[in-house]
């Protein structure tokens, strides 16, 4: 399944390269987390809990503007003002994760979110826009997976910690929407240079 170290490495090195060039401010960000390893839903996650520092789930003007500095980005008051207008997109005056997760995602074609949709409509078995445990039954071997054969862990354990991959990560609740599933699938496209190898690597890692 996607989402390897080698991957993460490879993707980080690229980001590395592309930000000594890099002039726009969201780009610039989304590289500095790109090349610190954190992509996708997961690693943007992890981002967004480092810069909330009171921990109530969304960024003020002061946590945003402290995270920039922390990830290198270093910009004016009012600069930073207008970036963080760009991140609070419903003008509430904090950046909720959503907001902040899809003004990092980094763009995609057409081609590759067709070819994610494939594979999350492959998943949704019931085809209610959801997935859930139930769907993974006879989809997702849980059987091979370790923890299952030593006993640590029951069938639903594994689909559950499955689910979580592409879960968000400020609510675990065990349904991947196509969103969530989109914006895992964002963090791995980073790194992919060409449509033809996204689209090769979804078609064998899903066997579409």
């Amino acid at each position: 399944m996607p989402g390897t170290a080698r991957h993460d490495r490879d993707m980080a090195l690229q980001a590395k390269k592309n930000l000594s060039s890099c002039t726009d401010p969201v780009e610039k960000l989304r590289l500095q987390c790109l090349s610190r390893g954190s992509a996708g839903i997961k690693g943007l996650g992890r981002v967004f809990r480092i810069m909330d520092d009171d921990g109530n789930k969304t960024l003020d003007f002061k946590e945003f503007s402290k995270g920039l500095s922390d990830y290198g980005v270093m910009m004016d008051k009012t600069e930073t003002q207008e970036l963080f207008s760009v991140f609070d997109k419903d003008g509430s005056g904090t950046i909720d994760f959503d907001e902040f997760l899809v003004t990092l995602r980094p763009p995609m074609s057409n081609a590759r979110k067709d070819m994610i949709l494939q594979a999350f409509r492959k998943l949704d078995k019931s085809g209610d826009g959801v997935v859930t445990i139930e769907d993974l039954r006879g989809v997702y071997n849980a059987k091979h997976h370790p923890k299952y054969q030593n006993g640590e862990w029951t069938e639903d354990q594994v689909f559950r910690s499955f689910l979580d991959n592409f879960d968000s990560p400020y609510d675990k609740d065990g349904q991947v929407t196509p969103d969530e599933f989109m914006n895992y699938y964002a963090g791995v496209s980073a790194s992919i240079d060409t449509d033809i190898y996204f689209i090769t690597m979804m078609r064998n890692a899903w066997k579409l």
